[in-house]
């Protein structure tokens, strides 16, 4: 292990600057164009670093999905990543500061990504792939849900004999991530009917009362106690403010711990009525990733990265988290999955998303040698 580190080591500068370009690449979700410019970018990388080219999946509506291939063993690791983002081009600035790099999804997570292939560099360079395949599972769309990757993703992670996610670390403590909510998100459409609000307000049915009904009603769903949140993000209505508003939307964010959850949650929130006579209601959505909840065969894979941190200098703890990931896809398929072997940091989905620099060739180094699925690397 120890010519692992010293080679990542000695490469950091490279790392990091190969993070930087792809973080300069940026890839809001919604903007296909950026998102496609971006993988042409994480596609130079693979093949500058590892001689790969991508299997690009072609999307209509959201970035092309691209899976990297290295290897043609039977045994197959799946690395699991996205570079899609929630910042819009230009909206966040790229800085280095006290040992911090800043930039728009630079920790969520396409620091992850490049370490990835950093890692499967360096064993490369010490010619420990024999009988390996690693795949390298791209997606365009994970931070609106992988509404169109979910099941490419699982179609390709089937068969696999583990799942790394290289998802930020927990903040702060740098742990591992062991199990994740499912999550799910919903839309409400509320009609009503417009009037003048001093001539004749008794005409209309005011959308935005409605909505107000609906707020408090959905956030009563909440239920801590059993690890469910529902949380409307997105409350919009009325385009005057002297008309009875006739139109009004909510988007829903919903967090569980359990599929009966899920479905208790469904349920109630699909089948929501209107509080006022003469409303109308469109609901749309879905649970869109089932909870991901750790395995005995993922816990062996967390010990496993629990040793060769301590081979690297470190230790690692897990931890279950409130935010979903793709890894909870590959999760529920029963294939073993552990997530947050990316980058370490703060702030993801906020202004002050960054990296740690000095922890780059460390982590690196950890997904290096749960590539080859041993406790012990070689060197």
């Amino acid at each position: 292990m120890k010519n692992i580190i010293s080679y990542l080591q000695q490469h950091s500068g490279e790392i990091l600057s190969d993070i930087k370009t792809l973080v300069a690449a940026e890839s809001p979700s919604m903007n296909k164009a950026a998102v496609d410019r971006c993988g042409d970018v994480l596609r130079a990388l693979f093949a500058a670093r590892l001689g790969i080219d991508a299997e690009i999946d072609v999307q209509e509506h959201y970035g092309n999905h691209l899976k990297f291939t290295l290897g043609s063993g039977s045994e197959q690791t799946v690395v699991l990543g996205h570079f899609d983002t929630v910042w819009d081009e230009g909206e966040l600035p790229m800085r280095e500061e006290d040992g911090k790099f800043y930039g728009p999804g630079i920790l969520d997570m396409k620091a992850g990504l490049v370490q990835s292939i950093w890692a499967a560099r360096a064993l490369k360079e010490h010619d420990l792939l024999a009988g390996k395949r690693i795949v390298f599972m791209c997606g365009s769309d994970e931070e609106v849900g992988s509404p169109s990757s979910s099941d490419w993703l699982s179609q390709h992670a089937l068969g696999s004999s583990q799942v790394l996610v290289v998802e930020p670390a927990v903040a702060g403590t740098g742990a591992l991530k062991i199990a994740r909510k499912g999550t799910g998100q919903y839309q409400v459409a509320i009609t009503g009917l417009a009037a003048h609000a001093g001539n004749n307000p008794e005409e209309g049915i005011s959308a935005v009362q409605e909505m107000a009904h609906q707020v408090l009603f959905l956030h009563g769903l909440n239920a801590p106690d059993r690890g469910t949140t529902v949380n409307v993000g997105i409350a919009q209505g009325g385009n005057r403010i002297n008309v009875v508003a006739d139109k009004a939307v909510l988007g829903i964010d919903t967090r569980v711990t359990s599929e009966e959850e899920a479905q208790r949650i469904h349920a109630e929130i699909t089948q929501i009525q209107p509080h006022l006579a003469g409303i109308k209601l469109e609901i749309t959505g879905a649970q869109s990733r089932p909870p991901m909840r750790q395995s005995a065969e993922s816990l062996v894979i967390m010990q496993r990265a629990q040793a060769m941190a301590q081979q690297i200098g470190f230790s690692v703890e897990g931890q279950s988290v409130g935010g979903g990931s793709d890894g909870n896809f590959t999760a529920a398929l029963g294939i073993p999955t552990l997530d947050g072997l990316g980058a370490t940091g703060a702030g993801i989905h906020a202004r002050h998303e960054h990296i740690i620099i000095a922890d780059i060739a460390s982590r690196t180094a950890l997904v290096a040698g749960l590539m080859l699925g041993e406790t012990h690397v070689p060197g």
